[in-house]
C-alpha cells in the first residue's frame, strides 16, 4: 500500500508548532529537517565546545507521511491554520511505495574489510573471507558499525598495534567495536567504558554475539586500567577535557589513539595531551583525522 508525503518548508519559529499540528491533522509521522542542508546556509544546531545555545535552523523542511486516503490540502490548511503558517505557503505531495524497510535497510550494511586481515560483518551476511578474522556487528543503538571514517581509522590503528597478550580500554565505546576486535586481535583483556547505559548493553550483547570476554561498564562506575593500549572515539572537546583522565588510563610506554576529530581540531588536541604523550604522523580520512602516540612522560616532567 502507498503512502502519502506532503514536505513543506517553513521558518524556524513555525517548525515545531507546525509538526505538532500535522500530527493533529493525521500525519502518521513528521520527519523535520534543515530546508538549507548542502548549502551555504546550512546551520549547526549542536554546539560541541558547550558555548550558547545555536540559534537552530533558518528554515525546517517539515514532511509528514499520511494514509492513502488523506485529503492531503484539507490536513495542511488545517495544520495551516493551528500553527499560524502562511496558508500561501507552498507544498509538495509526493507517493511513497510500501517496502520491506528491514531488507532495504539491511541492503545499507554490507561486509566492511577494515584492514588486510579484518572484516565487519553484519549477522545477515556470510563472512566474505571466512579466514579472516570477522567482528559481527549489526547496527543499532550505539555508534560504531565500521562504516564511519573514524571508527575504521581506529580498527587499522588498533589491527597494526595490538599484540598478543596486550591490555586494551575502549573510552567511549559505542557498540564495543573496538574492544571486541582488540580481542580477536589476540588482545588479552578488554575493556569499554560509555556514559550512555543503552551503548554498555549494547556492547555487552555484541561481545556475546561474538563470543569474546570483554568487559563493559558505565562512566558512573569504576574505571578500568591501566591499559597498554588505550582508544577513545568520540569529539574534539570532550578529548581535550578528559585527557588527563585518559592518560591516567595508559601505562608508560603504552600507545593511544584518539579519533572523532576534524583535521581542522588535530593541533589543539595534541596540545592537550603533549603533557604525557609523544606523537605519531596523523592519519586522515575524509577529513577526519586519528591522533595517536606513546605515553613517555608525566604531566609534570
Amino acid at each position: 500500500m502507498p503512502w502519502l508525503s506532503a514536505t513543506t518548508t517553513v521558518p524556524r519559529d513555525f517548525a515545531e508548532p507546525y509538526s505538532d499540528a500535522l500530527l493533529e491533522a493525521g500525519a502518521l509521522s513528521v520527519d523535520v529537517s534543515d530546508a538549507d542542508a548542502g548549502t551555504a546556509g546550512e546551520r549547526a544546531i549542536f554546539d560541541e565546545r558547550g558555548g550558547a545555545p545555536a540559534p537552530g535552523w533558518a528554515r525546517a523542511r517539515v514532511s509528514a507521511l499520511f494514509a492513502p486516503d488523506t485529503e492531503i490540502s484539507q490536513a495542511l490548511d488545517q495544520a495551516f491554520t493551528v500553527a499560524g503558517v502562511d496558508p500561501a505557503t507552498a507544498y509538495e505531495v509526493s507517493r511513497v511505495e510500501d517496502e520491506d524497510w528491514v531488507r532495504r535497510t539491511q541492503a545499507q550494511f554490507t561486509p566492511q574489510r577494515v584492514a588486510p586481515n579484518l572484516w565487519i560483518v553484519p549477522s545477515w551476511h556470510e563472512p566474505p573471507e571466512a579466514s579472516a578474522i570477522n567482528v559481527v556487528l549489526d547496527p543499532g543503538l550505539a555508534f560504531g558499525t565500521g562504516t564511519h571514517p573514524t571508527t575504521r581509522l581506529c580498527l587499522r590503528w588498533l589491527a597494526s598495534r595490538v599484540g598478543r597478550g596486550a591490555s586494551v580500554i575502549d573510552f567511549g565505546c559505542g557498540s564495543g567495536i573496538l574492544a571486541i576486535a582488540a580481542l580477536k586481535l589476540g588482545a588479552a583483556s578488554a575493556s569499554g567504558v560509555d556514559i550512555d547505559p543503552q551503548a554498555v548493553l549494547a556492547a555487552r550483547a555484541n561481545a556475546l554475539t561474538n563470543g569474546v570476554a570483554a568487559s563493559f561498564v558505565s562512566a558512573a562506575e569504576d574505571l578500568p586500567g591501566p591499559a597498554q593500549i588505550v582508544l577513545a572515539n568520540i569529539l574534539a572537546q570532550p578529548l581535550i577535557v578528559l585527557a588527563p583522565l585518559i592518560a591516567t588510563l595508559t601505562v608508560r610506554g603504552g600507545h593511544l589513539a584518539l579519533s572523532g576529530i576534524l583535521a581542522t581540531q588535530a593541533q589543539e588536541v595534541r596540545n592537550a595531551y603533549a603533557a604525557w604523550y609523544d606523537f605519531d604522523p596523523l592519519q586522515e580520512e575524509d577529513g577526519w583525522v586519528l591522533v595517536s602516540g606513546t605515553r613517555t612522560k608525566r604531566a609534570s616532567e
